[in-house]
């Protein structure tokens, strides 16, 4: 996945100084010892010329990995909202599988537009379509991000019945601030270049707020969870976040958010990289990052699985043989 052997145009120095060729770009001068570089005009441009030239890991060699992701995620997104929504598989033993039904969907969702963005597609791509997987792409993995954040705090008053209209407001609630949330890389897409998650045309005022909403809601939020719920332990409080295995959700858009964060800092020139090895190194760093944010989509349907399968062994725990009898057994029994 990604090239690594065209790393650009190489520069070369004549020996006796006469030349610099720094790709499609040279200069003729001459050194001697009353030569200085402040009699050169743009001096500065030989940083321009000669630009650090990073591995592309998402490049037109990375489709089948993007096609697998989606083939992948929407099979097992299927499969799992199928059983949510068939009585047959008894998923409503679960109290909080709207909220299941509502992951698997998201990952769904986000599965469906991967090859929109998948480089190598670009000929069937169009004004339309890409800014629409930038906006179902992050509003799918937001609200996937607030739902695992509302059910931590809320716990078993997710469930149907706990509390009238609770689940129904949350759901209208959470996608609706999802999908405004959504709106700033859809708005800052660029459709004249391949619609791939890039940002090497710098940061607006629209790139920058989306990646202020990507650091909190996917680096933010779960140190938030965790430091609350090491609080709650600390002080021996009954309430608090509910820790369960869909936290590890987090583990896959997590470095997203951080090193989105810093590189983001780093084109704006706040932070200056010392050399050229260290912007490479934050480039690949970024784009595994992206990597390991797509495959979220295969794993939450198997987290949503196991979540079910623990807490509906949680709710009904082994009885002795005695204590599983059922009235109807007892009533046969006492007529006999």
């Amino acid at each position: 996945m990604g090239n690594c052997l065209n790393q650009g145009k190489s520069s070369s120095v004549d020996t006796n100084g006469s030349l610099v060729h720094l790709g499609y770009y040279s200069w003729n001068y001459s050194f001697d010892e009353y030569t200085t570089y402040e009699y050169l005009e743009d001096y500065n441009a030989l940083d321009d010329a000669a630009p650090c030239h990073s591995c592309n890991l998402l490049d037109d060699s990375s489709l089948p990995f993007f096609i697998l992701c989606s083939v992948l995620g929407i099979l097992v997104s299927g499969a799992v909202l199928f059983g949510l929504l068939k009585p047959l598989f008894h998923w409503q033993l679960c109290p909080a599988w709207p909220f299941l039904a509502q992951m698997a969907l998201g990952s769904g969702l986000f599965s469906i537009v991967v090859p929109i963005l998948a480089p190598g597609l670009n000929s069937s791509q169009s004004t339309i379509l890409c800014p629409l997987g930038y906006w179902v792409w992050y509003s799918s993995a937001f609200a996937q991000a607030l739902l695992i954040g509302c059910h931590a705090c809320l716990g078993p008053k997710l469930g149907i019945g706990q509390i009238p209209g609770l689940t129904l407001g949350l759901t209208v609630g959470i996608w609706g601030v999802a999908a405004l949330l959504g709106l700033p890389v859809t708005l800052a897409s660029d459709t004249s270049d391949p619609c791939t998650l890039s940002y090497s045309r710098g940061l607006g005022a629209l790139r920058s707020t989306h990646v202020v909403v990507c650091f909190i809601v996917f680096s933010l939020l779960p140190l938030s969870l965790l430091g609350a719920n090491g609080l709650k332990r600390a002080l021996g409080w009954s309430s608090g976040p509910w820790v369960d295995v869909l936290w590890m959700w987090f583990i896959f858009w997590w470095p997203h958010g951080v090193i989105l964060g810093f590189d983001s800092l780093v084109r704006a020139k706040v932070l200056v990289l010392p050399t050229c090895l260290a912007q490479r190194v934050l480039d690949l760093a970024l784009h595994l990052a992206e990597a390991l944010a797509m495959l979220h989509c295969i794993a939450t349907p198997l987290l949503l699985a196991l979540f079910f399968h623990q807490a509906t062994h949680s709710s009904f725990p082994s009885l002795p043989l005695s204590a599983r009898r059922s009235p109807q057994m007892d009533n046969a029994g006492s007529k006999t």
